[in-house]
């Protein structure tokens, strides 16, 4: 049985419904924590919940204090302001580092949610030990740039679109059926305007810190799909050569939801992360 067919074995409820068990701090951020040690903390994509993590909060809370967290306007997080910009979840991000009292994280983040990992490691300074940028866009081509922004224009008009993601984040492969139709629930769970807002800072955020990385000064992955055809593997090349601790890795024969459709190859270069010493690369 595959660690995927574990995960929906176990979470199948779970998934279809409230999910994980959560927290809420003050200001509305609603996370799920597990296990100790240094911490752990995931951010999700755009459509997502942070059920989505599932594979990784299994493998490492019981070396680290895992905290994954619902992206605002997702899961059951309070949304930010519609029309807000990347800027604005990064700073949701501090805050709610601050509100949990974390300092010296290791975070990762997919798709959008790396774009939020990759903000906070350019602004939060000493507070992040290291980044991991799964799937995660950089400087899109301006093809790639019209497409998302007209799918992001498109929200408030035809509403969240459950089909168009499916078909761009995964294969026709057995392995990837089990993922999507998680992803399919998800998608039909969340919030329209939380996605729309979400949606609309991940479309023009690609620019927004790409100037910063060799500013990162701390080990920084950079993962993706051989085959996403968004997220790609030139970008995750790009992203590393100007990082001075920065390394990519590419999965192969894998697209967008490569911690779900891949969780051991994933999972491995985690902790290959994890154990990487701060002063390393």
């Amino acid at each position: 049985m595959s660690n995927v067919d574990t995960i929906v074995e176990v979470n199948v409820d779970k998934a279809a419904g409230g999910g994980l068990p959560r927290k809420r701090t003050a200001a509305g951020t609603a996370y799920h924590e597990t296990g100790s040690g240094e911490p752990l903390v995931l951010i999700h994509g755009v459509g997502m919940r942070l059920e989505a993590w599932a594979p990784q909060i299994a493998a490492f809370a019981p070396a680290h204090r895992v905290i994954a967290v619902d992206m605002p306007g997702h899961g059951e997080s309070r949304a930010l302001p519609a029309g807000s910009g990347l800027e604005a979840f990064v700073a949701w991000f501090g805050g709610f580092l601050e509100e949990m009292n974390l300092d010296k994280v290791n975070v990762a983040g997919h798709s959008m949610g790396a774009l939020v990992a990759g903000g906070a490691a350019a602004t939060f300074g000493a507070r992040i030990r290291r980044v991991a940028y799964l799937n995660g866009v950089y400087r899109r081509d301006p093809d790639a740039k019209a497409a998302v922004l007209a799918r992001a224009a498109a929200i408030p008009l035809t509403g969240v679109d459950k089909e168009g993601p499916l078909l761009r984040w995964f294969g026709d492969d057995a392995q990837s059926a089990v993922a999507r139709e998680l992803t399919r629930n998800w998608l039909s769970l969340v919030d329209q305007q939380g996605y729309a807002t979400a949606y609309a800072a991940f479309a023009g955020g690609d620019e927004t810190y790409a100037d910063r990385w060799p500013d990162v000064r701390v080990p920084a992955l950079f993962l993706t799909g051989s085959d996403d055809p968004n997220s790609t593997p030139q970008m995750a090349r790009q992203m590393a050569a100007i990082t001075p601790k920065g390394w990519a890795r590419i999965v192969e024969g894998h697209r967008h939801m490569v911690n779900l459709t891949a969780p051991a190859v994933v999972n491995e270069l985690l902790a290959e992360w994890l154990s990487c010493g701060e002063d390393a690369r």
